[in-house]
């Protein structure tokens, strides 16, 4: 029998690009993802290639609290077994704490946090009691950092980091692997929404594709934290050892650089002062 993958936020980005390697690795995929017309198109572009049901699609919104016990009863009451777990699904907030929309961000941390830990805790036993089973959970470069100007983005995805590693400690030996996903910049709709085109900042910018052969290799080759490229994985490495108040000053000024239409009278004020 096929294994069967279950892809959160896969109708674009990292999570489609994922969907499709292990399309080609003759996985059976439950496709999960709140924008149902991608969603469609996702899977008549995978019937295209096959004449089964290897593609099924869920339409559903992780932010809210009780979507994970939802899909878990749903695919239990169908005796699906789930032999991989990619939670994907994310997106950001930009702008200072005091201005933006407690509702978003509270649904931020809901996708981020609740749904990414449930899930695994609903999944997991399964894995465990079977001996074998993956996990893939998408953190971000922005684990290792303090962020202003997206300061609960930042928090959230560090929460996803240290419960994936500390989760790969207390799995030892039972046959389950967990890897977290840290990419830098990413050409994808959540950086589309972040960035213009004019940004300043563009030349460490990853494509989805590469990010996500990057992270299936990791994940198939066991590998606890994957950080798609040299660069990003200096950056990481270089948050150990600046102190937090320097780490955040200089991704504050990364942000104004870079998300250009946003910032751009805090950038000038801050220019002129300089």
């Amino acid at each position: 029998m096929n294994k069967v993958a279950l892809i959160t936020g896969a109708a674009s980005g990292i999570g489609l690009e994922i969907s499709k390697l292990m399309f080609r690795d003759n996985y059976s995929l439950i496709l999960i993802d709140k924008d149902a017309s991608g969603l469609t198109q996702v899977q008549s572009s995978f019937h295209h290639h096959t004449n089964n049901n290897k593609v099924r699609i869920l339409v559903k919104d992780l932010c809210k609290p009780n979507t994970a016990e939802e899909i878990y009863n749903e695919l239990y009451e169908q005796d699906v077994v789930i032999d991989v777990l990619v939670n994907n699904a994310g997106f950001g907030i930009l702008g200072k704490f005091e201005e933006t929309d407690w509702q978003q961000e509270s649904q931020m941390i809901n996708l981020h946090v609740h749904t990414v830990t449930h899930l695994c805790k609903l999944f997991l036993p399964g894995m465990i009691s079977r001996k074998k089973g993956k996990i893939l959970n998408v953190a971000s470069l922005a684990s290792y950092y303090c962020g202003p100007l997206m300061s609960v983005y930042y928090a959230s995805k560090a929460y996803i980091l240290s419960f994936s590693v500390a989760l790969s400690n207390e799995l030892k030996g039972t046959g389950v692997g967990i890897t977290v996903l840290c990419p830098g910049l990413t050409r994808t709709a959540f950086q589309k929404s972040m960035c213009e085109e004019k940004a300043l900042i563009r030349w460490n910018i990853g494509s989805a594709r590469e990010v996500a052969k990057y992270a299936y290799r990791s994940m198939n080759n066991n590998k606890l934290i994957a950080i798609p490229g040299f660069f990003n994985q200096f950056l990481a490495a270089l948050s150990r050892i600046l102190p937090l108040k320097v780490s955040a000053w200089m991704i504050r000024k990364l942000q104004l650089k870079n998300r250009v239409n946003k910032f751009e009278k805090e950038r000038k004020e801050e220019e002129i002062f300089q």
